[in-house]
């Protein structure tokens, strides 16, 4: 794809964002708009969202303009001085304006809501474990980053080094449509640091990415569908945490998902935030259901292995980042390890829209 035709979708997403916000404007006009709670709250929210875009672009382009005048009587002056600030502050403007045309792709229903990830190690113990961990890692540091905030649900450590999985909430405008692109299997090739031998490993994880289900959408969870298991949480959290039974599991029946929750000391709170990461998980598994996507999602749940990465994340023999997706490739990787994801995420969003 050309910078032309990335301009072209940039334009014509920013005319459907104004179309929008004109809709929304009708809404939230109309007098019984604020009779659904949960649901004026939803749109305003997304009106909120919309309208810091559209401002945003405004600036860019007076900030544009402001530029080009600048050039011209710098050319004029024959002025090198303004002429390098010229030049540093188009560079600075170009890295925002990227960033920017990112955020015009995320045009999807649930891209603006805030995000569930879920983290688990494949098979091969400490190796994976390890893996896992650095993948946690790289995604709370991507959120920093982003400027979203992120709590941890749910941590199991591994037997060793490293994690078996972890569930983490990353909330922001957008956080969903960021992090969508990294559901799938990682994969991770290099000299293990638990191999007295120095032999190179190669390490899998699965990462999964759920929007959060707002209160303006409808889960049916009945408690007869629900077995909820208390048990006596393992690893750090101090001895009040091994001592009392505060970790709770939940298993939904019908379509058995099951989700843990043991970071928290308090057994109510645990239970909260598995049912939410619960209802963001039907939520999920209903709309791939209409999509016709299920089974795919159910595949790459149980083969976290050879073959079903979407990424490979290369140590040795020589250093390399590789969507196999997209075919984006990055050879730094520390720090792509670090968070510097969003070369990736843009390959993503665009290889979706014309796919």
């Amino acid at each position: 794809m050309t910078k032309n035709s990335v301009s072209s979708e940039v334009v014509f997403d920013l005319e459907g964002k104004k179309r929008r916000l004109a809709e929304i404007e009708q809404l939230t006009g109309k007098p019984d708009f604020w009779e659904d709670a949960a649901r004026a709250a939803a749109i305003l929210k997304e009106r909120g969202a919309i309208q810091n875009v559209l401002e945003t672009w405004r600036q860019q382009e007076q900030r544009l303009q402001d530029l080009e005048v600048l050039l011209q009587l710098a050319q004029e002056e024959n002025d090198e001085a303004v002429l390098d600030e010229v030049l540093t502050e188009l560079r600075l403007q170009e890295k925002d304006l990227r960033r920017l045309e990112l955020e015009t792709l995320l045009g999807g229903e649930d891209d603006i809501k805030n995000a569930f990830v879920t983290i688990h190690a494949g098979a091969g113990g400490t190796e994976a474990q390890d893996w896992a961990e650095i993948l946690l890692r790289m995604y709370l540091r991507f959120a920093e980053r982003r400027g979203f905030k992120t709590e941890i649900y749910d941590l199991l450590p591994g037997d060793e080094a490293g994690i078996k999985s972890a569930t983490f909430a990353a909330s922001g405008p957008y956080a969903y449509g960021y992090l969508k692109a990294e559901s799938g299997i990682h994969r991770l090739v290099r000299i293990s640091p638990f191999d007295a031998s120095g032999r190179r490993h190669t390490s899998f994880a699965a990462v999964f990415v759920y929007p959060e289900a707002d209160e303006t959408i409808e889960i049916d969870i009945q408690e007869k569908d629900l077995r909820i298991d208390t048990f006596r949480a393992s690893g750090a959290g101090g001895q009040h945490v091994n001592k009392t039974s505060s970790a709770v599991r939940i298993t939904h029946i019908p379509t058995g998902i099951v989700v843990s929750m043991q970071n928290e000391r308090s057994q109510h709170r645990n239970r909260d935030l598995a049912m939410k990461v619960l209802k963001a998980r039907l939520y999920e598994a209903e709309k791939n259901k209409r999509q016709e996507k299920t089974q795919e999602i159910l595949d790459a749940q149980k083969d976290i292995a050879w073959g079903s990465q979407i990424r490979s994340y290369i140590l040795q023999p020589y250093q390399l980042v590789k969507d196999h997706r997209t075919k984006h490739e990055d050879g730094n990787v520390a720090a792509v390890l670090d968070g510097d994801l969003d070369a990736f995420i843009e390959a993503y969003l665009l290889h979706t829209v014309t796919s």
